[in-house]
């Protein structure tokens, strides 16, 4: 009876032992289960961190690039208002007070186109406000100038430059633009004595009126109304020049071939006239060695 108890003890603790291994078993395993589900959330989430981390840097580089792009375009349109800025149109007091030789800008109307030539053109030029401009040789072709209609608006660029008196703008570029304007011819007959006021009208779309034509010599010595050239040297097609007096002061005014040629209403006029006719002109205020009016109208008016 005593071995048999004892023996029941000694199987009931060998029980006993094997329970709390498994028991530690299971414990251990589940905790190293539990720690490994935890080390993988840590993980999923450190990668998660780590995805947003790299979507935030993304984004800010985004942003920066972003902004960057409008400062580049913020930048690049101030340069072009910079640029832009450069450009100082002048008024015609600025342009009349301008050095020779200076650079000058201006903005005008195209009153009437003188010659064509080599790509170069010829012309008058004005603005509203009664500045006149003569643009000697301004670079273009030949359709160019055919589209430079009389009234159209350009800026010119180019160089202040004088000859004989001639104030004029050379080595001309320019550009058209949106505007159009036909100046009236403004009347200087009151002041034609007086080449100090005068000179402040060169160039001018201007009117004449009430003078009588006076003669002039030909190369014979003879009594005429006009000569073929300044000389009588000329022929028909070339030049037209004739006297007119105010009754005090006796002026030359020329009919410009190249602006008025002799298929013109104003080259047959010229030479229907008489000595003694009384007319009114109109023309552009040019000048050599002083006033010398390039006429575009002429018409014979009645005592």
């Amino acid at each position: 009876m005593k071995k048999l108890t004892v023996c029941m003890l000694l199987v009931a603790l060998a029980l006993s032992t094997l329970m709390v291994g498994c028991g530690d078993d299971a414990a251990s395993s589940s905790a190293a289960s539990t720690e490994s589900v935890a080390s993988s959330t840590a993980s999923t989430e450190s990668t998660a961190s780590e995805d947003a981390s790299a979507e935030s840097a993304a984004s800010e580089d985004a942003s920066a690039e972003s902004a960057a792009s409008e400062d580049a375009s913020t930048e690049s349109a101030a340069s072009e208002d910079a640029s832009a800025d450069d450009v100082k149109v002048m008024t015609y007091e600025e342009y009349a007070a301008a050095a020779v030789d200076s650079e000058v800008v201006i903005e005008a109307y195209v009153q009437a186109k003188q010659s064509w030539w080599d790509n170069k053109a010829i012309i008058y030029t004005q603005d509203e406000n009664g500045g006149a401009y003569f643009v000697y040789q301004m670079p273009c072709t030949e359709d160019e100038f055919n589209a430079l209609t009389i009234g159209t608006k350009i800026r010119v660029k180019g160089f202040k430059a004088e000859w004989s008196g001639e104030v004029e703008i050379v080595d001309a570029t320019y550009e058209v633009l949106e505007g159009n304007y036909v100046a009236e011819a403004t009347d200087v007959t009151a002041i034609l004595g007086n080449e100090a006021e005068l000179i402040k009208k060169q160039n001018v779309f201007a009117a004449f009126k009430g003078l009588t034509v006076v003669a002039k010599k030909d190369a014979n010595g003879a009594e005429v109304a006009y000569l073929y050239k300044w000389d009588g040297s000329g022929q028909d097609g070339d030049d037209l020049y004739f006297d007119v007096t105010d009754g005090t002061n006796t002026y030359s005014f020329t009919v410009e071939s190249y602006l008025c040629d002799n298929t013109t209403d104003v080259y047959a006029a010229v030479k229907n006239l008489k000595i003694g006719d009384k007319i009114d002109m109109e023309g552009f205020l040019y000048w050599y060695n002083g006033v010398n009016p390039h006429i575009t109208k002429v018409t014979v008016v009645a005592e």
